[in-house]
């Protein structure tokens, strides 16, 4: 099974140390999919991206859910610590050549899709329950929309 994307601002994986790292979680779509998954299998892989950089480092290793307030206070932002994290186990840790990243032109404004070029989120959850209830579309967009870009409810 597979987790969300996790971002946030330069510095937030801490480095506890040569093994050990710390990725805090962050208040998103308050589901508990990928804490449980973690119950069954601790084995993580994560892929840094770093904007304007084209090398990737990938790190694999195995995780455990942890609860310290001591361990997460550093974590903090805006005075809110996260209530739980991932200790990260490092197995291996490994660079990527960017050439993918390169050619896919990632990090090129111009390159950049047009949003009405693919269905919108609320369009493919609505499919994905099989909703055939039009206001649906519209309260997941008009919900999606607000949570990306007026919502500072992170931190």
């Amino acid at each position: 099974m597979t987790s969300p994307p996790r971002g946030d601002e330069p510095g937030f994986v801490r480095i506890l140390d040569e093994r050990l790292l710390l990725l805090p979680d962050r208040p998103g779509n308050y589901r508990l999919d990928s804490m449980r998954n973690l119950l069954e299998n601790p084995a993580v892989g994560m892929m840094f991206l770093i904007p304007g950089i084209f090398d990737v480092l990938r790190v694999a290793g195995r995780a455990e859910v942890v609860a310290d307030e001591e361990l997460l206070a550093p974590s903090a932002v805006k005075a809110k610590a996260p209530a739980t994290g991932l200790l990260i186990c490092v197995e291996e840790a490994f660079m990527h050549c960017g050439r993918a990243v390169k050619r896919g032109r990632l990090w090129e404004p111009e390159a950049q899709v047009d949003r009405n070029a693919l269905p919108r989120l609320a369009e493919m959850l609505a499919d994905h329950v099989a909703s055939t209830e039009p206001s649906i579309r519209e309260e997941l967009d008009d919900l999606a929309e607000e949570t990306y870009m007026e919502r500072d409810n992170l931190y």
